[in-house]
């Protein structure tokens, strides 16, 4: 790794003095009592009463205006990744700070850290997904077979690891359906990536009992309307806010009373005691 060190005069201070009370913007600018710009287009002509807030989520995190189609499908998808159950473990963690008298705002954002998964939660598991089914793919359509196209991916029990097409609990996934119905429902075509996506599917499930999931399946429409994995991880920052949210609802006036456990619950399972030299 080559690494350029820059020499400093202390003495010359131009670059900074250019910068000094200036913030430049390639997102927006709010012009007080006047409007506000988001990427361009006007709040007040452009934007509110006449796109959905899920448009705008995605306008700010990408700097695309997506057609309504594919919002209205993506918020579909932000539905299904905030179940409100408090075994979840974001959930959780915002249930557990209700009973301890935080505000909802930094329960939220704990949650939403608590997200921030290599397994679970949208946000980074979109990008790791999205990278690795472009990769398969690519490797598919080079003549490669299956098996071939997989065999860089690390394995569990013999099964390939792929982000988008396992799950922990069932292997059905009872969002598909849904999510196949919805893009149905607002003639969204079937591209490329989704097609892939769902071949992939039918050899991972004849093969080792493995199919596309939630995230898989979203990381194809992804893919299909032109968004790169970053994109995706930054329009998914948030998306388990809301299951939080009525966790944190259903616990605020429960003080210290969730998963409470002893010592004893915990099963150790590591090195048995031993003396430190």
């Amino acid at each position: 790794m080559n690494i350029t060190i820059m020499k400093i005069n202390p003495n010359n201070t131009q670059f900074w003095d250019n910068k000094r009370n200036r913030i430049t913007s390639g997102v927006g600018v709010w012009r007080g009592g006047e409007d506000v710009f988001f990427q361009g287009y006007s709040m007040k002509d452009d934007l509110i009463g006449k796109k959905s807030y899920m448009q705008i989520i995605v306008l700010n995190a990408t700097g695309r205006l997506v057609e309504k189609s594919f919002s209205d499908w993506l918020e579909g998808n932000f539905i299904g990744l905030s179940y409100p159950d408090s075994r979840i473990w974001c959930n959780q963690i915002a249930a557990l700070l209700a009973t301890n008298g935080v505000s909802p705002t930094a329960a939220s954002a704990a949650a939403i850290l608590a997200a921030d998964s290599r397994a679970y939660g949208g946000s980074y598991t979109s990008q790791i997904g999205i990278e690795q089914l472009s990769e398969i793919k690519s490797k598919y359509q080079g003549n490669q077979s299956f098996e071939q196209s997989l065999a860089h991916c690390n394995r569990r029990n013999g099964k390939p690891m792929i982000n988008g097409f396992a799950r922990p609990v069932d292997k059905d996934d009872e969002r598909i359906a849904i999510y196949e119905s919805l893009r149905k429902q607002l003639s969204i075509d079937v591209g490329e990536h989704l097609a892939f996506a769902l071949q992939l599917s039918d050899y991972l499930q004849s093969k080792f009992g493995l199919a596309v999931n939630s995230g898989g399946y979203a990381n194809a429409m992804f893919l299909d309307h032109g968004f790169s994995g970053e994109e995706a991880a930054r329009i998914k920052a948030a998306a388990v806010l809301s299951g939080a949210i009525a966790c944190f609802r259903d616990n605020q006036n429960k003080r210290a009373e969730f998963l409470p456990m002893k010592c004893k619950d915990i099963e150790y399972r590591g090195p048995k005691p031993r003396p430190l030299d």
